[in-house]
Order: C-alpha cells, then sequence, then structure tokens
C-alpha cells in the first residue's frame, strides 16, 4: 500500500501538468474561434438571416426569465439595504445603492448569465448535433468554414442581445425596489431617485452596457467552441452542455473583475 500511495503521489505533478496544458490548449483554440468567428463580421450579407433568427430565439426564450428574476432580486436588494439603512437613520439612501447596484454590477452578470444558461445551452446542442451528425465536416468539403456561417451570427446575436436584457433587468429590478421600499416601506419617490444622481455618472451605465455586451460575446464563444469539439453521442453533447454554462461563468465573473478594476481606476467614482 505504502508503494502504491508513493506511485500515486509521484504522479501528481505530471497528472497536474497535463491537465494544466489541455486547459491552455483548449483555452488557445477558444480564443481562435472567437478571432475566427469576428474576422468575417464586414461580411454581413452572409449571416445577416441566421442573426436576426438566433436574435429572435435568443429573446424569446430570455425575456420572460430575466424578468422573473430582475423583480424578485430588486425586491430582495431593497429590503435587505432598507433594513440597514433604516437602523442606520438613511432610509431615503436606499434607491440610490439598489439603482447604483443593479446599473453597475447585477445587471449585466444577470443578463451574461441568463443567456449562457438558456440560449448557450440552446447554443451548445445545436452545435454538438451538428458535429455528431457530421454536418460540419460535410460545410468544410462544400468549402463552407463552418465558423463563419455559423458561429459569427451567433456572436453578434448573443452580444446584441445581453446589452437589451441588460436594460430590461436594470428597469425591472429598479420597478420591483420602487415597490417593496416606497410603498411598503414608506420612503418617498423623489428621495427613491434623487440619490442616485449623486452616485452614477453616465459612463457607469455606457460602462455597463459594454460589459453585458462582452458577457454576450463570452458566452456564444464557449457555447459554439463546446458544441462544436463535443465527444460523439448524445453523452458528449450533454457532457459539452453542462461545461459550457460552468466554464462560460467563470470566465464571466473573471471578466467582470477585470473591467470593474480597471473602470474604477481610469473613472472614480462619485462621492
Amino acid at each position: 500500500m505504502a508503494l502504491s500511495l508513493q506511485g500515486t503521489l509521484s504522479k501528481a505533478p505530471d497528472l497536474a501538468r497535463r491537465r494544466a496544458g489541455k486547459a491552455l490548449d483548449e483555452t488557445g483554440l477558444l480564443c481562435v474561434t472567437l478571432l475566427e468567428g469576428l474576422r468575417r463580421t464586414w461580411d454581413v450579407r452572409q449571416w445577416w438571416g441566421e442573426f436576426i433568427e438566433q436574435c429572435w430565439f435568443l429573446a424569446r426564450v430570455t425575456s420572460v426569465p430575466v424578468m422573473l428574476i430582475a423583480v424578485p432580486l430588486g425586491a430582495t436588494i431593497s429590503l435587505q439595504v432598507g433594513d440597514i439603512a433604516r437602523q442606520l437613520g438613511a432610509q431615503s439612501g436606499t434607491g440610490a445603492l439598489l439603482v447604483a447596484a443593479m446599473i453597475q454590477q447585477v445587471a449585466p452578470l444577470a443578463a451574461a448569465l441568463l443567456v449562457s444558461g438558456v440560449g448557450g445551452s440552446a447554443i451548445t446542442s445545436d452545435m454538438g448535433a451538428r458535429n455528431i451528425r457530421d454536418e460540419l465536416a460535410a460545410m468544410e468539403v462544400m468549402g463552407i468554414n463552418p465558423i463563419h456561417r455559423l458561429v459569427t451570427p451567433r456572436l453578434w446575436a448573443a452580444s446584441t442581445v445581453s446589452a437589451l436584457l441588460c436594460s430590461v433587468v436594470i428597469l425591472a429590478g429598479v420597478l420591483g425596489g420602487y415597490y417593496f421600499n416606497v410603498i411598503q416601506q414608506g420612503v418617498s419617490p423623489g428621495a427613491f431617485f434623487d440619490g442616485a444622481t449623486t452616485l452614477l455618472q453616465f459612463s457607469d451605465l455606457l460602462i455597463t452596457l459594454f460589459k453585458a455586451w462582452m458577457f454576450g460575446f463570452i458566452a456564444a464563444a464557449v457555447a459554439c467552441y463546446m458544441g462544436m469539439n463535443c465527444d460523439y453521442g448524445p453523452v458528449g453533447v450533454g457532457r459539452a452542455v453542462n461545461q459550457a454554462v460552468v466554464v462560460t461563468s467563470i470566465v464571466v465573473f473573471l471578466t467582470n473583475y477585470v473591467i470593474t478594476m480597471l473602470y474604477q481606476v481610469l473613472v472614480p467614482p462619485r462621492f
């Protein structure tokens, strides 16, 4: 047993190196897929019809869930922040904190996770089904680049819908917080909205939409890559869908941290 344990420990560094190398290879291939999908963006006539179809599909499957999530999310933030603010004697600042939180952090992340969980899963399963049916190989035989024909419209559709959903999340979340903070807790409507103008800048909204736009690109790129490189069979497609959602969530949160840190350094917050 001791020799077996010693052999296992001696193989651990090699296993870790192989896994790290595999992760780096997949990261590089994912970046190549994203860049190759963007390379033919100028040829709009080739992917415009697929873009409209994907936008309609993503908007249809994500619009209702995003509102059902945003309203109780805004209400929960309003209730929690309002309770703390009431104890500190600053209940009128609840609206400002709610609006700032929804615009700066909650809205782009919620939109990205919904695009990844609902739309990204469908994209991964679609691309995986095409892969196991050898449709992608058939397109290459006919001289058609599957990345240009399939990935490019999905990248732009996911980014566009993600930016639009971000606006819906902000509106629904603020309405939910307004109901519970103004109607339930008795804060005046003027005080609810007045404090937000002191904390927010117009650049905050622009960077929020930019983050949602970037997160949509990431979600679509990961979904397409996982689907196009899945194992053959239904099990491979199912695993690719799970991996796409997990990887997208990790990359989105890391990207959000980097963008937020750079934005706070370049554009100091207003006090």
